[in-house]
Parts: structure tokens; C-alpha cells; sequence
């Protein structure tokens, strides 16, 4: 395993062949409180792990016991004028934006508290695997905000907008077991394991052709609530970048030989 820090508050972990890369928020002295500087770092190690064609699938993870990750610095905004939330928005939207749109499958192992715009990372992601300790919710509106890091996009298109409406306009805490069966969270398992459980399930994602990866995960994402036409277009479009290509001449011939194929990843 590979170690990588991206400023002072992330660290990316590329285990095994480098397939599966790590992204772990490393603020714990904040509960990985996402600052100006972390919201930066978020971005440039994001930046890097989307061009790096080795990576097939990224994990984000917490260094925290207890937290996954607790939302904006209110700190640090309690001290900005307007103007310095004016220059700061941008950065906090290319944390967000960063994991929103890697190209790579993703999966967020969340433990303890995800609120906020720590929630919003974690919807960003395609899958998010739970421990028991987990409480997850967009809380914005009790503080004279609203969710702004996708939570108001990204939430109704998991569970539906009367659902996404109650719970932002509550602003309550859902714990693991509700946030399981409203589908805030997508695999619950044993505590304490998230972290693991989600690295084993971005590894048997990355066993998958990388091509194929790639772009299965962009069909998904654009067709998403297009009309049945429209979308079946996006993955007409995306079976056709794929159908001519090393990985599936490889898969096809491994399937036929009996072998575990060696994706040539082009």
C-alpha cells in the first residue's frame, strides 16, 4: 500500500495492484469539518485520482472513530464577510464537485456523524456502505443555510422529493437503521467494519474492466432522469465506446478460455 497527502488534511492509500484508491479525510482534531484548505485538498487529490488511469474505483473513508465527516468549518465562516464567502464558495463546490464527478466508480464508508455537507460527500458518491453508528442528514436550513454542496439535487434523486423535502426541511438526524430503509445508505454492516466492507466492495468492483467501468458509470450519471428514449441513446452511446475495444476482446476471450482476464484497460 501507497500513501499520498494532498495538503494537511487528506490522504490518499492505493492498496493492492493500485486499483482501488483511498481517499481519507484526515482532520480529526475538526471531525473532518471541511475548511477552505480541506475543501481544496478534496479537490486536488479528486483532480489527480480522476486523471490516473490506474485507479478503477476510489473509497472515501474517515480517520475519525467517530465521525465521517460533520459539514462545513462553521468556525471558520462564523469569522467571513460577506465577500470572503463570495471567494470561498467556489472552493468548497470543487470538494464536492470533485468526488460528484469522478469518472471512476465510488463508495463512501460513513461511520458516526455524516451531516451536512459531510452527507453531501457521501451522496456524491455511487454507493454508500454504514456502520451501525451512523446518523446522516442535511441539517442547512437550522442554521440559515441550505444544503449547497448537492444535497438538494442529490437527495431526491435517492429517495424521491416528498422524502428529500421532509428531511431538509426538518433538518433531523436520521440514525443507520431508518437511513438503511429510507435508502440514505445503501449497505449496513457490522460496526466498526464500514471501512473495510467498503474497501472489499470497491475491490470487486476494480476486478471489472476498467473501460467498461468507466463507462458504465457515465451512462448511469447522464441518463439518469432522462425520458426512456433519451437514455437509452446515452447507453447506446456508451456501449459503442466500449464494444471496439482491448478490454472487450479480453473479456470475451477469457470467458471463452476459463480464465481470469488481464484488462489492457484500453
Amino acid at each position: 500500500m501507497s500513501e499520498e497527502r494532498f495538503g494537511e488534511f487528506v490522504l490518499v492509500r492505493r492498496h493492492g495492484d493500485g486499483h482501488v484508491a483511498e481517499l481519507a479525510l484526515d482532520r480529526p482534531k475538526a471531525m473532518n469539518a471541511v475548511s477552505t484548505e480541506m475543501a481544496r485538498s478534496i479537490a486536488g487529490a479528486c483532480a489527480a485520482l480522476g486523471a490516473d488511469r490506474d485507479v478503477r474505483v476510489v473509497v472515501v473513508t474517515s480517520t475519525h472513530e467517530r465521525a465521517f465527516c460533520v459539514g462545513a468549518d462553521l468556525k471558520e465562516r462564523n469569522s467571513f464577510s460577506d465577500a470572503d464567502l463570495v471567494r470561498q464558495r467556489p472552493v468548497a463546490r470543487g470538494a464536492y464537485t470533485g468526488v460528484l464527478e469522478l469518472p471512476v466508480p465510488t463508495v463512501a464508508a460513513v461511520r458516526g456523524f455524516a451531516l451536512g455537507g459531510g452527507f453531501e460527500l457521501a451522496l456524491s458518491c455511487d454507493v454508500i456502505v454504514a456502520d451501525p453508528t451512523a446518523v446522516v442528514g442535511l441539517p442547512e436550513v437550522s442554521v440559515g443555510v441550505i444544503p449547497g454542496g448537492g444535497g438538494t439535487q442529490l437527495l431526491p434523486r435517492r429517495v424521491g422529493a416528498a422524502r428529500a423535502a421532509e428531511l431538509i426541511f426538518t433538518a433531523r438526524r436520521v440514525e443507520a437503521p431508518e437511513a438503511r430503509e429510507l435508502g440514505l445508505v445503501d449497505v449496513l454492516v457490522e460496526e466498526g467494519r464500514d471501512r473495510e466492507e467498503a474497501l472489499a466492495l470497491g475491490a470487486r468492483m476494480a476486478a471489472n474492466s476498467p473501460v467498461g467501468l468507466r463507462a458504465a458509470k457515465k451512462a448511469l450519471r447522464l441518463g439518469f432522469g432522462m425520458d426512456l428514449r433519451a437514455g437509452l441513446e446515452v447507453e447506446d452511446a456508451a456501449w459503442r465506446s466500449v464494444a471496439f475495444s482491448g478490454d472487450r476482446a479480453e473479456g470475451v476471450a477469457a470467458f471463452n478460455e476459463k480464465r481470469k482476464p488481464q484488462w489492457p484497460g484500453e
